[in-house]
């Protein structure tokens, strides 16, 4: 079966590795330097290349995994149709299409085109027959109108945008009957997703997940920020690419998802690492109510073992 790492290694094996893995250091150091992101075009190919290859794989990872706990919620759900908004190479095609089968209609929104050439060879490569028949679209997420779709996906993309930018593109993904946003798990994340959660809501939507309510956020802001992480493996052209020793990575992301259907309600969430003692389990979580710190003894041994079993960010019932 043909993966997303799998169609990456064929693409940039078009490249030499060391040209590669200079274009990614250049865009590491640009990142981590504090540059604005939408200063950096992916204005040749193989710097759209080496962008892929060092990023991708970690936002499919963490798309994946905020697009499965929401499938998890609902099995009844079967999307047909999709829009990514800022989709750039399509990662997020990629990840939708490997948790719900049932999508045959995808659309990829963005304004590189050097991203979209580089994300439709990519899904040249594809199992999946509507990923490699994916729709590439031009268009200027400032200004933007989102098709009616079934699944509306936006990651990693509102730290690109200006506020009002960020405002005006989440407000149009709300005709969906899903929305997805995703941002890097950081306290700047965290704020971008509590503000688009703030325009879903606005627009007549509900959240869905990872929230139990749609109510305010109880998590003090400047205070903590609520994310989560996806380990996923790195091939050795991704470790060469970022310099790095260990063979997985842990993609910390936020995220919110919103809905005009009904849902069920998501279940409690463990916010922080439980702490493990002898005989004790204690736990923070966001319930219905707000924010609880609970203590989970032998005393009650289904709940102890489920606790034992419990890590961050895993629901709670």
């Amino acid at each position: 079966m043909a993966t997303l790492s799998d169609a990456l290694d064929v693409e940039v094996a078009r490249y030499p590795t060391k040209r590669l893995a200079d274009s990614a250091q250049h865009l590491i150091h640009r990142y981590r330097t504090g540059v604005d992101p939408a200063s950096v075009v992916l204005d040749a190919e193989v710097t759209a290349a080496a962008y892929a290859a060092y990023r991708m794989p970690a936002t499919h990872a963490a798309v994946t995994a905020a697009l499965a706990e929401v499938a998890g919620l609902a099995p009844d759900f079967r999307p047909r149709t999709m829009v990514d908004v800022g989709g750039g190479t399509g990662a997020a095609v990629w990840a939708a299409a490997g948790v719900w089968s049932s999508l045959g209609e995808l659309t990829v929104l963005d304004q590189s085109t050097q991203a979209m050439g580089l994300g439709k060879r990519l899904a040249e490569h594809a199992d999946s027959p509507a990923v490699r028949g994916v729709r590439w679209q031009r268009a200027a997420l400032g200004d933007l109108q989102v098709p009616p779709a079934d699944l509306v996906t936006l990651s990693y993309v509102l730290s690109e945008l200006t506020d009002r930018a960020r405002a005006a593109t989440v407000r149009a993904m709300a005709t969906a009957t899903l929305a997805v946003v995703v941002e890097p798990g950081t306290p700047a994340g965290y704020e971008r997703i509590m503000a688009a959660r703030d325009e879903l809501l606005a627009a007549g939507m509900r959240v869905v997940a990872p929230c139990p309510h749609s109510g305010g956020c109880p998590i003090p802001r400047g205070q903590d920020w609520c994310h989560f992480a996806a380990r996923l493996g790195r091939s050795p052209l991704h470790q060469r690419l970022k310099t790095a020793s260990l063979n997985f990575e842990d993609e910390k992301f936020s995220y919110v998802a919103a809905t005009r259907e009904p849902w069920p309600s998501a279940p409690g969430r463990v916010l922080r690492h439980p702490l493990k003692r002898k005989g004790m389990v204690s736990l923070r979580l966001c319930g219905p109510e707000g924010l609880n710190d609970t203590i989970v003894s032998k005393r009650d041994p289904a709940a102890y073992r489920a606790a034992r079993d419990t890590e961050w960010g895993d629901p709670w019932r």
